[in-house]
């Protein structure tokens, strides 16, 4: 047989009141009720289930040892409904019950965060999924309209962008590389030398993207790994400045120095696929990225 509460979340939310409160008196004037009816609702309650919750000492109701562990308990339960409840509403009025953000990996994700941390508190429950996208692969979400927000290095033809930040990619060895000691290169010496990559994310990537010189080439899926691998005098990377200065400051990265231009640049971009049929939740959350990047 199926399982059937014996306790209501209205003799929960009665109970917490109680506690909170004080006692019954005053829990009975900040819940419109009368106090008789609230002694009845936790006595009963206690009944039903057999353990004593509360004990009346003077005026003041305090909880039991094992009613503490209840009402902790309780309060879980009641915030889940409540969620639920908001949730519910929400999806009635148009705000999104998730939001998806893809962001291009070598977008530092700080500004981001510190968007959704001001956000937060907002949110009205809303899911948030963080999707990261490499190239072609964040072109491809955003052609197909798979997320709702887009911080892309390109902007594909059609599509009109918010500009954020410019991502500033070096070439980079680990100190023990043969080529860490070269004072200035020429970007053709480059492609003799194995290459660390970072996977394209797309279902069908397009190899001719990015700075792929070099015959030779070990992919990866994120710069973490690309580092550690550079780390054990494998290979040159092209990698975002933020994400090597640790190791650059440490002296376990050496950047490489080319003829002509030892930096590439990327222009990030906040794009909204859908801009249409957007919802309140990612425009608060738009506005909140734009603002982190206007400081």
């Amino acid at each position: 047989m199926p399982y059937r509460p014996k306790s209501t979340l209205e003799q929960w939310r009665i109970l917490q009141a109680v506690v909170d409160a004080g006692g019954y008196a005053q829990a009975a004037g900040l819940l419109n009720k009368s106090q008789s009816s609230l002694n009845h609702a936790v006595a009963k309650l206690q009944s039903q289930l057999g353990v004593e919750l509360l004990e009346v000492i003077g005026r003041k109701a305090r909880l039991t040892d094992a009613g503490a562990v209840m009402l902790r308990r309780s309060r879980v339960l009641t915030q889940q409904i409540e969620d639920l409840e908001l949730l519910a509403d929400n999806i009635e009025q148009g705000w999104e019950p998730e939001i998806r953000i893809a962001v291009e990996l070598a977008y530092p994700k700080q500004y981001l965060y510190r968007a959704l941390q001001i956000f937060y508190p907002q949110s009205r429950g809303s899911r948030v999924q963080i999707i990261d996208t490499v190239l072609t692969g964040t072109s491809e979400i955003i052609i197909s309209k798979k997320a709702d927000l887009v911080i892309a290095g390109s902007v594909p033809k059609g599509y009109l962008g918010e500009p954020l930040y410019v991502s500033r990619f070096i070439p980079v060895v680990g100190v023990s590389h043969e080529l860490a000691t070269h004072p200035l290169l020429e970007q053709s010496q480059l492609s003799q030398y194995l290459q660390i990559v970072i996977r394209d994310t797309a279902q069908k990537p397009l190899e001719n993207i990015g700075w792929l010189k070099a015959e030779q080439r070990w992919t990866v899926d994120n710069f973490s790994e690309a580092i550690d691998i550079l780390q054990l005098g494998l290979g040159f990377c092209w990698l975002p400045d933020f994400t090597a200065a640790q190791a650059l400051a440490k002296g376990d990265l050496v950047q490489l120095q080319l003829k002509n231009s030892s930096e590439r640049v990327v222009p990030m971009s906040l794009l909204t696929p859908q801009e249409e049929t957007l919802g309140p939740g990612s425009k608060q959350l738009r506005q909140l990225i734009l603002a982190e990047h206007r400081k």
